[in-house]
């Protein structure tokens, strides 16, 4: 397993974080202590950026859980929130609301990593290193080894009556090999530019996100933005499923990525929103198709694709979106076939008692093709769920598709195959410094496959299980 350059940068962006940590200490303590006030409102903080001090993570556990350090508290739908969190990089609003690209989550939504401050920036970094190995049974099924994870580095600073951001997140995908991992029922991309990859889960580019964004508050509670990556997440779906609080534990990709989440890394992406209150329309030019099988370099192409994206987070422990998106040649084995893509989603994430935390993800995704002059639409479902307490995550996630790709056609566009599967792990995690995590944990996972595929994948619920350590800087 070739993921010791990944491990080294991890280690030595944790030293290097670390020893900037202490200049945010104590700038923190050098700022004055916020004014006296007895809010009496459930919605998310609305100090402007120019005045609010970061979020002090001092007081955070591994979990980023606890939070009876900080001073300044106020309940915002039974969770305590820092009365004057960073505001976020898009709009007048609690920094925790951002997930990956442009998205959103819950506002009660924790935010591992670490910060520190440099000048008028605020600096994060947080990174995670899986090592995994993985058994798919039945004669579709394989086993091997395979390092997957990520590494970010965020820098904020206020822009007149906004905020400037700027991101970058790497990934040790690559170095899995072309054909990535065994996942049955998985299916999407291609490993060397003519087969599919079916009953495998593609590697990503190492490039997943080069970003930036800027944004202005055009009243206390509304902001105008940009953002624009090479490469970058278009306005579609949800949160990216490695960003989702409900599954981000787990190792595993879900059947459902090319339904939801797949355009997280879009090689050109340039999205323009207005943020009102709690709501955020947003719309997207993007190049939609997917990145070849050259997984270390970064791809260019027309913004000739489309998303729209309405968010809402009616309270703080809930992030809703609906979007549509029309793809324009999105599969490099299907030159001049376009795709409209829909996305509905709930996120949910709180603290139910002290030190119990419980968060979870409802997701539908639809693919439309026209084929032969007919319109062939496909579904998929996903449900996720985490719970952790005192160190253990409990994580599962049950999906359903409806799959074209898993028996070979002549024109590339079969039966459309309903599956499921389910899937139940547990991780523990263990700090081992003050800002470096160990985790073991593993999953089992069991597959739903109709009549017609039986005999195919060798049986009526072939299984795979999964075991994996990890690295996490928090």
């Amino acid at each position: 397993m070739k993921f010791a350059p990944f491990l080294a940068t991890i280690v030595a962006v944790a030293s290097f974080s670390a020893s900037a940590q202490h200049d945010h200490h104590a700038m923190t303590a050098a700022s004055p202590p916020p004014a006296a006030s007895t809010p009496t409102s459930t919605e998310p903080p609305t100090t402007p950026n120019t005045t609010a001090p970061p979020m002090d993570h001092g007081a955070m556990d591994h979990e980023g859980m606890d939070h009876t350090g900080m001073s300044g508290m106020h309940d915002m739908g039974g969770m305590d929130m820092p009365e004057h969190a960073m505001q976020g990089a898009l709009g007048p609003y609690v920094s925790a609301r951002e997930a990956s690209g442009t998205s959103w989550q819950p506002d009660t939504s924790t935010h591992g990593g670490l910060h520190a401050m440099q000048g008028d920036w605020m600096l994060m970094a947080h990174g995670v290193l899986n090592a995994v190995y993985d058994d798919q049974s039945g004669p579709r099924g394989d086993s091997g080894s395979f390092a997957s994870g990520r590494l970010m580095g965020m820098a904020q600073r206020p822009l007149g009556s906004g905020t400037l951001q700027l991101r970058a997140m790497l990934s040790p995908d690559p170095l899995m090999g072309a054909r990535g991992y065994p996942l049955l029922l998985a299916s999407g991309e291609t490993a060397n530019g003519v087969d599919r990859l079916v009953d495998r889960q593609h590697p990503h580019d190492f490039f997943m996100e080069l970003a930036a964004s800027a944004s202005h508050d055009i009243g206390e509670r509304s902001s105008v933005f940009l953002y624009g990556g090479l490469p970058g997440e278009p306005a579609f779906g949800p949160p990216a499923f490695m960003h989702r609080e409900a599954i981000l534990d787990s190792p595993e990709a879900p059947i459902t990525h090319h339904w939801l989440d797949s355009t997280h890394i879009s090689m050109g992406v340039l999205t323009a929103g207005v943020v009102v209150d709690n709501a955020k329309l947003e719309v997207s030019r993007f190049n939609a198709r997917e990145p070849d099988e050259r997984r270390w370099n970064i791809e260019t192409g027309a913004l000739d694709s489309t998303a729209v994206r309405a968010s809402w987070n009616p309270v703080p422990t809930l992030a809703l979106q609906a979007s549509w998106g029309r793809f324009k040649d999105p599969e490099q084995l299907e030159p001049g076939v376009d795709q409209d893509r829909w996305s509905a989603s709930a996120l949910y994430a709180r603290d139910v008692a002290p030190g119990w935390r419980l968060a979870g993800t409802f997701a539908w995704g639809r693919k439309s093709i026209k084929h032969h002059g007919e319109r062939l639409d496909d579904d998929a479902f996903a449900l996720e769920g985490s719970v952790k307490h005192n160190g253990w995550t409990v994580f599962a996630r049950g999906e359903n598709t409806e799959n074209r790709e898993l028996v070979e056609a002549d024109d590339g566009h079969g039966p459309a195959y309903s599956v499921s599967k389910m899937s139940l792990g547990a991780l523990r995690d263990v700090a081992i410094s003050p800002h470096l995590v160990f985790g073991v944990g593993g999953l089992v996972s069991v597959n739903f496959v109709p009549e017609e595929l039986r005999d195919v994948y060798g049986g009526r619920h072939p299984t795979a299980v999964m075991g994996f350590v990890r690295l996490k800087l928090d």
